[in-house]
């Protein structure tokens, strides 16, 4: 391997005294903006020539790339929408470019396409975002996203012609898109145009709702709902299948939220606020007239399912479906039937309920895995659903809730090898025994320790499910082993399950995390010096404190668009709504807390580290780079051992949504091939 002499990095005197802590900070001028400030620019132009002449030494990146090619050289469908007569669906055709959105003329009819982002930028950073249909099938509005960043601008397409109209909406962001029953527009989510040039990191406060009339000028829009006495809540909401209600969930940045409903048959749109504290779940699924159909985690953990009727003066929540051991997940209302998703272990199972609540079977699944997205309509029968699993190829059915048949509408066909792969679920126990579930894929015949990646989350509720995703495959052919863990934090056991692994409990999430490893090591599943761990955004934080706190347990860590400035995460765009679930700076409990485990700030001098490859990018609006650029220029400078210790930014880029295949194969064979030279896998060409 050639030598490595890391680029230089400028240190500043830059310290803060904080509760009476006193907080060197000396790389802070990297969080300058890298597209304006040349200093940062030329840095990062810097360490990428070093990253890139390591990795083109790696024999196995070619290998690595060659075969993820192969794997997702394959056409695969989304869960197609129905309106009207039509079936609007994305199709990925191989293992380049962007998914292609179609239309088909009824379910056995011709397919054309509407859109093909592919043809908008040479280099693929331009993508297709968020899309929705018009009820009559007649006007599809779209949103574009440029080169990763959360920014959206919006367009409309006639269906019928193709004819892209004149209607344009800028600054919409973390936006739905839903149309007025009548068709006449659409409604969408938006935040006040920033400075100049100042786009990528303006702060996100006051996020509004807004109805988008089709012909006018987005000067004419009308507002729906905005707070702005709270301008720093998250609008998120959904218009009913019978048009009727538009329902508005606004959240600090948690799971939990308040709960709005507006009523559009009425000239004024007052908002009606049925929910004003932020101290549980609601989703509402749909509605029969003015009864709601609810999942709500107000007195109960693991969620449950409710009514609330919008007629009544004062209305009170009934139970439909009350707590159950399994997590509720999703709820969708199809066909005249409830059908409620649940995970057990991680796994997901999908029951029936008639309208009262009443049980009414489940829905078969062809195997143990994830079941995701159904679609469909409240008085409508045929529904769409995804099955996936790690070893299983995402495939999409149609189901009838009347006669209670599922077939598959799409199924993949793939490159050979996945019927070499298993996959095992295992339990271990953390450090203050809690049992810690986790999924193992390796080859059948590899039996032995192996080389083994890691995978993690930990955060946010969010469920790490399994799903099929070809460089895990990649891995696993070469005789490697791959472990998904789901953490304390995340929301795979409810409500429980994520506070313990938040706020003053996200030392639970890296004692997980360290409890897996040893595990993976102890089971002789992992080899003695082969593992190597990945996690990208909070995952990338949980994998910078790990090694920080355990270095010697890691051969190699992969921390992709991490949070591992602790002190000042919520400074920038929008980290402000992540104060819920990590506690501010600010105030000096949750500072003495962040300081115990902040990436940036608790490198352990003078011990040896794991290799490091960082990845971040330069147009990442939601987690800016200046977190990884900082880390990593005090990892380089810190005696931490022999092993490289690099950082790759991806330009045009941002925080992963929007990414062509060819640009996600390119990202997974570099950090495998690294991961593979420090973990001992020997690759072989496939």
């Amino acid at each position: 391997m050639p030598a490595i002499t890391y680029p230089k990095t400028e240190r500043s005197d830059v310290r803060e005294e904080h509760f009476g802590v006193t907080v060197a900070d000396p790389y802070r001028w990297l969080e300058n903006d890298v597209r304006a400030d040349t200093k940062v620019a030329d840095w990062v132009e810097d360490q990428n020539q070093v990253t890139d002449t390591y990795l083109d030494a790696l024999p196995a990146r070619k290998a690595f790339q060659d075969r993820m090619t192969e794997l997702f050289d394959y056409e695969r469908l989304s869960v197609p929408q129905k309106r009207g007569a039509r079936y609007f669906y994305l199709r990925f055709a191989g293992s380049t470019g962007h998914g292609v959105l179609h239309v088909r003329e009824g379910l056995d009819g011709a397919d054309r396409v509407l859109i093909d982002p592919n043809a908008w930028s040479k280099d693929g950073s331009v993508a297709l975002g968020e899309w929705s249909v018009s009820d009559d099938g007649e006007h599809l509005a779209y949103a574009v996203q440029d080169g990763g960043a959360d920014w959206r601008t919006i367009r409309v397409l006639k269906v019928a012609t193709g004819e892209i109209l004149g209607d344009e909406v800028r600054w919409a962001r973390f936006t739905a898109l839903d149309w007025m029953k009548d068709g006449s527009g659409f409604f969408y989510c938006r935040y006040p145009e920033p400075e100049a040039g100042m786009a990528l990191q303006a702060s996100v406060e006051n996020h509004a709702i807004y109805f988008h009339r089709l012909g006018t000028p987005q000067a004419e829009d009308r507002l729906l709902y905005a707070t702005p006495d709270q301008p720093r809540l998250l609008h998120l909401f959904e218009i009913t299948k019978d048009g009727r209600y538009a329902v508005i969930i606004s959240s600090p940045g948690t799971m939990a939220a308040a709960l709005t409903v507006v009523d559009l048959t009425e000239a004024a749109w007052r908002p009606r606020k049925l929910i004003e504290d932020f101290d549980n779940e609601w989703n509402v699924f749909g509605n029969r007239g003015t009864k709601l159909f609810i999942g709500t985690s107000r007195d109960a953990e693991r969620r449950k399912l409710v009514t609330l009727d919008l007629a009544e003066a004062n209305p009170v929540f009934t139970d439909l479906v009350g707590e159950r051991e399994a997590v509720l997940t999703s709820a969708w209302l199809i066909g005249g039937r409830v059908l409620a998703s649940y995970l057990v272990d991680a796994k997901t199972e999908i029951l029936r309920y008639d309208l009262e609540g009443r049980p009414d079977g489940v829905v078969e699944q062809p195997g143990i895995g994830s079941v995701l997205g159904f679609q469909g309509d409240p008085d409508d029968p045929e529904s769409f659903f995804v099955f996936t699993s790690y070893d299983a190829p995402t495939t999409v059915y149609r189901y009838d809730v009347e006669t209670r048949e599922a077939s598959i509408w799409t199924k993949p066909q793939l490159p050979p090898g996945l019927d070499r792969i298993v996959v095992e679920q295992h339990f271990c126990t953390s450090k203050d025994g809690t049992r810690v579930p986790m999924f193992v894929m390796r080859r059948k015949d590899v039996t032995g320790p192996a080389p083994t990646l890691l995978y993690g989350y930990g955060g946010f509720s969010i469920n790490l499910v399994p799903i099929y995703f070809p460089p895990y495959q990649a891995w696993v052919e070469q005789g490697g082993v791959l472990a998904v863990v789901n953490l304390r934090g995340g929301g795979e056991y409810g409500r429980a399950w994520h506070e313990a692994g938040r706020l003053g409990n996200k030392q639970n999430v890296f004692d997980d995390f360290i409890a897996t490893a040893e595990y993976l090591q102890a089971q002789g599943i992992a080899s003695p010096d082969g593992l190597a761990i990945k996690g990208e955004s909070n995952g990338g934080l949980l994998v910078g404190a790990v090694v920080n706190q355990r270095p010697e347990l890691f051969a190699a860590a992969l921390p992709g668009v991490g949070v591992m400035d602790m002190l000042r995460y919520d400074r920038f765009t929008g980290g402000h709504l992540w104060l819920p679930e990590y506690g501010s700076p600010a105030e000096e409990a949750h500072f003495r807390n962040l300081m115990t485990y902040s990436p940036y700030h608790t490198i352990a001098q003078s011990k040896t580290y794991p290799a490091i490859l960082v990845t971040t990018a330069d147009m990442d609006d939601r987690v800016v780079p200046a977190h990884s650029f900082k880390y990593i220029a005090a990892v380089q400078a810190a005696d931490l051992g022999p092993r490289p210790h690099l950082i790759h930014v991806e330009t045009r880029s941002g925080h992963g949504m929007g990414k062509p295949t060819e640009k996600v194969i390119a990202e997974y064979a570099d950090q495998w091939a690294f991961a593979a030279r420090w973990t001992g896998l020997d690759v072989k060409p496939v």
